[in-house]
């Protein structure tokens, strides 16, 4: 090991410095492995760099983990070591253990963007066997790179990492191998990372808030297009809803029993027709917009995203990141490329929604005029049976899309933290200052 007693370039700027392993019984000490947890009543805050949790995936607790990352050398003036000792006293309230090692067992990071520290006897759980055990701490990529996880555990790694990101903080992966009876090395091992950043970067914990300093708020969508989703969402219930109980009463007495009905069959197709012929008046109204709207994500172009080969290729890197086959997909304001195709799709899909409601409903009516018999016609070339199959059929892809389209939006929002839920009340969203979206300028 080299013994360099330099401050190491482990600071959020560059990424990585030593690591700590305990040397008093109290480090030993087993705790309730919480795999996930971000200190926040318990982050240590000092001028420079404060702590702010972390990721363990594999069996270490987080107070293992956070001492594996605060290993370095005695006496270290490194901004990260001195925030992550602190922040080990305060997670160890009954003494924390000693992560002081000489400098001959630490190797700082000169050429590469991680440290070595060599700990000659540590334990993993409070009975574990001793083991003379080499950590390495440093830029997430970098220690992932030398662990080698395996794909799952890369994937999920880098998730976590994007939401910590997304609050400011800098990543500081964590691997551990251990010395075998002959001497050698064993494989590395990941062991997760430990959040850092300077002091005033980003969310505060505990306030999830955006601020103006760190954030950019940007406003998208229109008054007019918040009112037609909602508006849409209100209709597509109650279409549902009573769409559902033509097709098949579920409540209420039926002429099976061979008893008086009422008229619930009637309100049901009375409040069905109403709903139907606001929904194709709203979608009369979006086209009008799409074609005299100055706004730029209400125009018509933007029903379809793939104008140049740049956007194709967009296309494929947001569908790799979908599939958990990239670390991160472009960036933008409004819809991606798949975003808006999926969107696409349900315009056209409801459209044809529309077209069979009308000939299901032109079916007591085509005597009356030329108009109806037109509208009728599809039940005479697919019939009736087959047009109503179809038509509720529509109607579960629908809700297949309304599901899917709420867990995605939930999912987006508590990973990147632009609002994007509430956006469809206020109308902006929030990007971090220095972003770079496809559809903007550089904020």
């Amino acid at each position: 090991m080299k013994t360099k007693n330099t401050p190491s370039p482990d600071t959020p700027k560059d990424g990585a410095t030593s690591e700590k392993t305990s040397k008093n019984p109290a480090s030993a000490t087993a705790v309730p492995e919480n795999h996930l947890e971000f200190f926040a009543e318990g982050a240590h805050r000092k001028d420079g760099i404060e702590v702010g949790g972390g990721f363990s995936c594999s069996d270490l607790s987080m107070r293992r983990l956070l001492a594996m990352a605060a290993v370095s050398p005695e006496g270290s003036t490194d901004p990260v070591d001195v925030a992550l000792k602190e922040s080990l006293r305060y997670r160890f309230r009954h003494g924390a253990p000693n992560v002081d090692i000489p400098e001959k067992d630490f190797d700082p990071p000169c050429d590469r963007r991680y440290s070595l520290a060599r700990i000659s006897d540590m334990k993993r759980t409070k009975t574990g066997e001793s083991k003379q055990t080499v950590i390495v701490r440093g830029d997430l990529e970098s220690v992932m790179n030398v662990a080698q996880p395996k794909r799952a555990q890369r994937t999920l790694l880098r998730k976590n990492a994007q939401m910590a990101g997304s609050r400011g903080y800098r990543c500081l992966g964590v691997a551990t191998a251990t010395v075998d009876e002959n001497g050698e090395l064993t494989p590395f091992q990941m062991e997760g990372f430990v959040n850092v950043r300077p002091v005033g970067t980003g969310l505060q914990d505990g306030d999830l808030t955006p601020t103006t300093e760190d954030w950019v708020r940007l406003s998208v969508w229109s008054a007019s297009l918040r009112f037609l989703h909602w508006l849409n969402v209100l209709l597509i219930v109650l279409l549902s809803i009573t769409g559902y109980y033509i097709m098949d009463p579920f409540f209420g007495d039926t002429f099976f029993r061979g008893i008086e009905i009422g008229y619930l069959m009637g309100i049901m197709r009375f409040i069905h027709f109403t709903a139907a012929f606001t929904w194709m008046a709203i979608g009369a109204v979006r086209v009008f917009i799409a074609f005299v709207s100055k706004d730029r994500y209400l125009r018509w172009e933007t029903f379809w995203p793939l104008k140049k080969k740049q956007d194709w290729k967009h296309l494929y890197e947001t569908l790799g990141f979908y599939l958990f086959l990239r670390k991160e997909g472009p960036l933008y304001v409004a819809h991606n490329p798949l975003q808006q195709l999926t969107y696409t799709s349900i315009y056209v899909l409801g459209a044809f929604q529309m077209v069979i409601g009308l000939a299901l409903y032109a079916l007591p009516h085509r005597n009356e005029n030329l108009f109806w018999q037109l509208m009728a016609l599809p039940n005479d070339w697919f019939g009736i049976q087959q047009m109503r199959l179809i038509h509720a059929a529509i109607m579960f892809i629908f809700w297949a899309f309304v599901i899917a389209h709420i867990y995605l939006a939930f999912r987006a929002d508590s990973l990147e933290r632009h609002g994007g839920i509430s956006a469809m009340i206020s109308g902006g969203v929030w990007m971090r200052r220095t972003s770079k979206p496809v559809d903007a300028p550089e904020l």
